[in-house]
This record gives structure tokens, C-alpha cells and sequence, in this order.
């Protein structure tokens, strides 16, 4: 009899399953999560702006450069060096400094080149260090909000007159482990994306020494009459 009313007591008790938004998780992170929350805007800004400059810069130049040894060995300056200025790439933008240049020594032309493709990489990697920087400021921010987050759940421990309870610690650690998992989010993101650029960069940056020394050897076959 006894456990039928117990039985019967707890089905009466309504099973609330208490849920909390993502705005609401994240308010609870404090002032911290503001400079996190800019940072995470500047870092999807910075991947995908590079992303796109990067991905265009890195399209394979051997069509282009059949194209320019064709009119070169015919000795089509001219054609080649419209050929460059109809292109708006790394690749056509060094190569047609070259072109531009023919008449004067071998030499100068090589370093007109390498000088032109020194700018071009200084390009692609624009921006490239600040990603990094956010890669290692946001989890140091995040950990600067779990120190605070502690430091207020102890204070309210301090300051606790009766019984310290779990509810009057909530907001303390709340803000220390949302701060945390936040920074580390935030930090991960932009060091695969740093990386995931730089190797894109590197590889672009290959292609076009390998394109300027086919264009420098090019310039030292015979042209057809």
C-alpha cells in the first residue's frame, strides 16, 4: 500500500526537462565573449576573402603559358604581351613585367620578374598573419574568462551567509566553462584555416617560380622566322 502512493505520488510529479538556447548559453559567458564573438567574425572574414583571392591565384597557368610561349617563339611581343593584360592573375601579371622587358638584358628581365612576383606572393598573404594572431589570442581570451568566471563563483562562495549551494555558483562557472569551450572554438577554427591558406599559398607560389623559369629558359630558344 505504502509503495502504490509513493508509486502514485511520483507519476503526479510533472518530468520537466529544463532547456537552454544557444543566445541564452552565450549570454551566460560574460563581457568575455564579446572580443570572442569579434574575433570570430574577423577570422571567417579573413579565411573567406583569402580563400577566394587564393583559389583564383592558384588556377593551373599551362594553358596561359602555351598560349605566351606560342606567340614568343613566333616573336609576337606584342601578341604576348595582350595576352598577359587579358589575364588577371599572379602568373600574367609576372610574366607580362618579363615581356615587357624583352631588348634588355637577360638578366634584368629575370629580376623585373622575380621582383613582380615578390609583390604577388606579398598579396596572397595578406591578412594571412592576423588569422594567425586570432588562432592564439582567442583561447587566451577564453582562459582570461574562465579565470574571472572562477574568481566570481569564489567570491560568491565568500560572500554566502548560509550554505554555499550549487545555484549560487552557477553564474561563475557558467561563465568559466562557456569562455573556455568558446576561446578554444574560436582558436581551432582559425588555425585550420591559417594553415589550410598557407598551404595554398605555398603551392601557388611553386607554380609561378616554376612559371617564371619556363618563361626565362623560353626566352633563350631561337624564335621562328
Amino acid at each position: 500500500m505504502l509503495l502504490q502512493i509513493i508509486k502514485d505520488g511520483v507519476e503526479m510529479v510533472p518530468n520537466k526537462e529544463e532547456s537552454i538556447s544557444l543566445f541564452e548559453l552565450i549570454s551566460k559567458g560574460g563581457w568575455t565573449m564579446f572580443p570572442l564573438f569579434l574575433l570570430s567574425v574577423g577570422a571567417v572574414y579573413i579565411f573567406v576573402d583569402r580563400f577566394l583571392v587564393i583559389m583564383k591565384a592558384s588556377k593551373d597557368p599551362g594553358a596561359f603559358m602555351e598560349t605566351i610561349r606560342d606567340k614568343m617563339l613566333k616573336g609576337d611581343v606584342s601578341g604576348a604581351l595582350a595576352t598577359c593584360e587579358q589575364f588577371d592573375s599572379p602568373f600574367a601579371r609576372m610574366i607580362g613585367k618579363g615581356v615587357s622587358r624583352i631588348g634588355n638584358p637577360l638578366k634584368n628581365i629575370a629580376e623585373s620578374v622575380e621582383n613582380v612576383g615578390t609583390i604577388e606572393i606579398f598579396k596572397l598573404e595578406k591578412n594571412l598573419s592576423v588569422l594567425a594572431t586570432i588562432s592564439g589570442a582567442a583561447p587566451m581570451i577564453g582562459f582570461f574568462g574562465t579565470v574571472i568566471g572562477m574568481i566570481r563563483a569564489f567570491m560568491s562562495m565568500a560572500e554566502a551567509e548560509a550554505a554555499v549551494s550549487p545555484k549560487l555558483l552557477s553564474a561563475g562557472i557558467y561563465e568559466a566553462m562557456i569562455t573556455t569551450a568558446a576561446g578554444l572554438f574560436v582558436g581551432i577554427i582559425a588555425y585550420v584555416g591559417y594553415n589550410y591558406l598557407v598551404a595554398k599559398v605555398e603551392k601557388t607560389v611553386h607554380n609561378m617560380e616554376a612559371a617564371s623559369i619556363d618563361f626565362i629558359d623560353l626566352l633563350q630558344e631561337p624564335t621562328s622566322e
